[in-house]
């Protein structure tokens, strides 16, 4: 049976790391059926068979910055676009979500404001109240960010699904079913305080108040519930797949 598969395409901060698991750890636990899960850290290896071998593929964020075009990035957005080809449902996450729209025409660059981190109201477009993944969500809805780059030109033919006031490219969608969020869904609040905190130094002297945005923190569970959403479309979509019965405990790939 086709599984999900998450390209994990960096690390979290040590420190947090420690205290709370990566990347790969905060999406099992928004999956419900987590034996059915394969991780591939595309910083150390391509991404694994190609992209029609999974029933749908989540991308990371990433502590990389994507006009870096690193090796494995290019890697990887070269998978992604095949992914594209064969209409295999991805969601990319912050760094997935810029790297889907360079990938496929768009253009990414640093914020002229500095980092965005917080927690932040997202409202949907006309278009994402209708769209199959974002549609079922009330608008505005309170949603984790922290990012220094973003989108700044939709690809050509994406649909623009979501925006704030901070970020006028929050989701969109290119074709039927590739989804690309700035947000972070698998963030809890724990985890985004934790980004706070360590970060503070950094905001601070950027001109922001970290004092503030922690005060600001709340829970997210709109957006906290966009992977599953994603995973039961994923195998929704193939009715010759149906999504397992047993989902005890997390399966993850080789490194």
């Amino acid at each position: 049976m086709p599984k999900i598969l998450i390209l994990k395409t960096g690390s979290t901060y040590p420190d947090i790391q420690r205290t709370a698991g990566d990347f790969d750890r905060w999406f099992c636990a928004r999956l419900e059926y987590k034996q059915q899960v394969v991780v591939a850290d595309v910083t150390r290896e391509p991404p694994p068979g190609t992209p029609s071998d999974w029933q749908g593929v989540l991308v990371t964020g990433s502590p990389s910055m994507v006009t870096d075009r690193e090796g494995w990035s290019e890697q990887t957005a070269e998978w992604l676009r095949e992914a594209v080809r064969l209409q295999v449902p991805v969601l990319g996450v912050c760094y997935g979500h810029q790297l889907l729209a360079q990938a496929l025409g768009g253009r990414v660059g640093f914020r002229a404001q500095g980092r965005e981190s917080g927690t932040f109201e997202v409202a949907l477009t006309e278009a994402g109240r209708q769209d199959p993944l974002l549609g079922g969500l009330s608008s505005p809805f309170p949603a984790h960010l922290t990012h220094a780059q973003s989108v700044l030109a939709l690809p050509p033919g994406a649909v623009l699904l979501a925006n704030s006031e901070g970020e006028p490219h929050q989701a969109f969608r290119v074709g039927a079913n590739i989804w690309g969020v700035q947000f972070h869904p698998e963030f809890s609040d724990a985890i985004m305080t934790a980004y706070l905190k360590t970060q503070a130094p950094r905001l601070a002297e950027e001109g922001q108040d970290p004092q503030y945005l922690l005060n600001a923190v709340r829970e997210t569970p709109e957006a906290a519930s966009l992977i599953a959403r994603f995973e039961a479309y994923a195998y929704a979509r193939d009715r010759d797949a149906p999504a397992p019965e047993d989902s005890a405990g997390i399966a993850q790939g080789t490194y």
